[in-house]
């Protein structure tokens, strides 16, 4: 059975897109558990495997059933459009222990003898303690495995949100939604996930829909009041993420618009930020603006503000020329 979600004539007037580096710790977690989803992380777990084996991640595991709860406390949909991770771990430790308990113990059955285990009986008689321990591992957790590449992944999932909000005053919601992913559909009002069974009336909420770089495969709803409704999908490019920069820029385009150019505009494969960029390219923030600028001014890229920064992307043109083709398309499609 999907999940539905029933929304109502205002609801329409309350979505909103998220991006939370809270979220995407947990499922940091969550990923280094279940190997069905290194798929195309596994580069990236190879680099962090000796500092994730050194993580005690045995007790948020027990909150992760494959099939069932995860607790909502532990990772609340975020209360703004790009929130920091210090504001979102300081609501995790602000939670009310009894709400946690109950959530957390409705979890723990759903994982086969975790409500019996030892650390289940102890989080479940003492819950203030049990939300301290959960937030001093999702911090090291962040510290040790998220923080250090955050700017990669929060530029790509603000380049979802930007590709997904034109997209939205393209299409509209009702148009938008079966985009995003599969396994949403859409018809008169309800919002169908096939992600578990879960029946929500968003009551004039609204919904928050966050890209997830971690979540892949999945696409997860099933928040309960008093938590915002919300739809977490996989972002667009994850497959491109952990990938190196081509070893060889075309040879065409480096004589056409020099190295540096050459090598920024072949790299943009989805839109990105100068910060992101020169991480990826091993540049300097202060070589890579000035290529875009020049590319910009030249028609091959355009530029548009999300939240903090600007994020870049090629036009027809731009896609023409990286891609070696003639066409005004330059062999790239939409993807959702």
């Amino acid at each position: 059975m999907p999940s539905r979600l029933h929304f109502r004539e205002d609801d329409f007037l309350r979505c909103r897109f998220a991006v939370s580096p809270l979220w995407e710790t947990q499922e940091v977690a969550r990923t280094l558990k279940r190997p069905d989803r290194h798929g195309y992380h596994a580069p990236w777990l190879r680099r962090v495997r000796t500092a994730a084996d050194a993580l005690d991640l045995g007790g948020l595991w027990l909150l992760m059933p494959r099939r069932g709860h995860s607790p909502d406390w532990l990772c609340p949909p975020p209360a703004g459009p790009a929130v920091g991770f210090e504001d979102e771990i300081a609501v995790v430790r602000s939670a009310d222990p009894e709400s946690a308990r109950e959530d957390t113990a409705r979890s723990l059955a759903d994982t086969p003898g975790a409500l019996d285990s030892p650390r289940g009986r102890a989080w479940l008689a003492d819950p203030a303690r049990m939300i301290g321990e959960l937030a001093d591992t999702l911090e090291r957790i962040w510290h040790t495995l998220v923080e250090p590449d955050w700017p990669r992944l929060r530029a790509l999932l603000e380049a979802d949100v930007a590709f997904h909000s034109r997209r939205l005053a393209e299409v509209g919601l009702g148009g938008l939604l079966p985009e995003i992913n599969h396994r949403c559909g859409w018809h008169a009002g309800t919002l169908t996930v096939d992600s578990g069974e879960h029946e929500r009336h968003l009551g004039g909420q609204g919904l928050v829909l966050m890209p997830s770089v971690f979540s892949w495969p999945d696409v997860v709803t099933g928040f309960d009041p008093p938590w915002q409704p919300t739809v977490v999908y996989p972002a667009r490019g994850i497959a491109a993420l952990w990938s190196e920069p081509a070893e060889h820029t075309p040879d065409a385009l480096v004589r056409l618009l020099g190295r540096g150019r050459a090598t920024v505009l072949a790299a943009l494969t989805d839109p990105a930020g100068t910060t992101a960029l020169a991480h990826r390219l091993d540049l300097a923030p202060s070589s890579v603006s000035a290529h875009l600028t020049t590319l910009r001014d030249a028609g091959l890229l355009v530029a548009r503000r999300y939240g903090h920064q600007v994020l870049y992307e090629r036009t027809p043109l731009g896609m023409a020329l990286a891609s070696g083709g003639g066409g005004g398309n330059g062999g790239e499609g939409r993807r959702g």
